[in-house]
């Protein structure tokens, strides 16, 4: 077949088994692997979407500036669809962000704005702000805002979700994504409840952030957060794209955990996924008990493992990290375990240590 251009290649992903990786786990797991997308990740799909809907509204001009605050892979779709559509592309991104992600931007001619990656969403330095900013300060620019622009939930919606419905032919259980802008999950569960209520849909999100207890509580609990390495998921803000209503659960998952099953992945199943897809990897193994031969269980893989080369696939930041002491095989034990769990279990530990020291020296 011949496209158009680039852009007519976006979506309809492949699924694809994934019987070695998940060979203990009851059920069909399928990963919908959108690195196959030609910018490689799930986000060609918004930001493709985002753009069209400001077109046919009017919100956008030739020559226009489009301003983003991106964990990097919307950035990469949209700098590509900026360079086909003639428009500038400016992005803020924080230094979490990998090099290799930085490069792939700047090579798409966008201009990148670096942020602290601590600083909270109202401090001035914060990627959310300087975005806000920058739309203020650069004339003819349009700040696309998606975190709180429904047309990202809705670009899944239309073809995420009848995507995978078409390709399990209905059969689909489950749906495990992670959550990040709430787009991907959102839209797509959205979609797949309309034709089944029963498919229950799994939130994947990350320590330090604040998705999970809001789900809970209702509440936007400043105490949940830390900082945390996986890219692509977790949030310290509670984006309006988020349909809390449509999670049936969710599940945090670590940092290490979810390196780890990335590299699982490469390694068993010869895909090279990234770290956000090792995170939602782990989120099947943590839902493994609650699992039934009969399911079928649909996992989003976001994007492509090259944009981590110097992270999650490098040994030597892997052991940096101190990611590479326990085997895999153990990583269901260790990743039930949250930061604060850990804490309140060295703190018991030094207790009973100290007593024992004083017992045995009689201080």
């Amino acid at each position: 077949m011949i496209y158009e251009n680039v852009l007519a290649t976006i979506g309809n992903t492949p699924l694809i088994r994934l019987d070695r990786v998940c060979k203990d786990i009851p059920g069909t797991i399928l990963g919908k692997i959108e690195a196959y997308n030609p910018g490689h990740s799930a986000k060609d799909r918004i930001a493709l979407y985002m753009v069209e809907q400001a077109e046919k509204e009017g919100k956008l001009h030739p020559g226009d500036t489009i301003i983003e605050a991106t964990s990097g892979n919307t950035g990469f779709s949209l700098a590509m669809i900026c360079s086909m559509k003639g428009y500038k592309c400016v992005l803020t991104v924080t230094s979490k962000a990998s090099q290799e992600k930085l490069s792939l931007l700047r090579s798409m001619g966008a201009e990148v704005v670096v942020c602290p990656a601590d600083a909270t969403a109202e401090d001035p330095r914060s990627y959310y702000s300087r975005a806000e900013q920058l739309a203020q300060n650069i004339p003819n620019s349009y700040y696309l805002g998606q975190n709180f622009n429904l047309d990202n939930s809705n670009a899944h919606y239309y073809t995420t979700g009848p995507e995978i419905w078409r390709e399990t032919e209905g059969k689909i259980t489950h749906y495990i994504c992670c959550v990040g802008t709430g787009g991907s999950l959102s839209g797509t569960a959205r979609y797949l409840k309309e034709q089944n209520p029963d498919i229950h849909v799994i939130g994947i999100d990350a320590y330090g952030s604040v998705l999970k207890k809001y789900w809970e509580t209702g509440l936007l609990d400043q105490s949940e957060i830390y900082p945390w390495k996986v890219e692509g998921l977790g949030k310290t803000i509670i984006p309006e794209n988020v349909a809390f209503d449509l999670i049936d659960d969710f599940v945090k998952v670590t940092d290490r955990n979810s390196a780890v099953r990335a590299r699982q992945m490469a390694l068993k199943e010869g895909l090279m996924l990234g770290y956000s897809s090792g995170a939602a990897l782990e989120g099947v193994f943590k839902l493994r008990k609650h699992l039934t031969p009969e399911d079928v269980v649909v996992v989003l893989m976001p994007d492509h493992g090259s944009r981590y080369l110097g992270k999650i696939y490098n040994d030597d930041w892997m052991k940096q990290q101190g990611f590479l002491h326990t085997p895999t095989d153990d990583l269901h034990h260790s990743s039930q375990y949250s930061y604060q769990h850990l804490k309140r279990i060295y703190k018991v530990y030094r207790r009973k240590y100290s007593r024992y020291i004083r017992q045995t020296l009689k201080i």
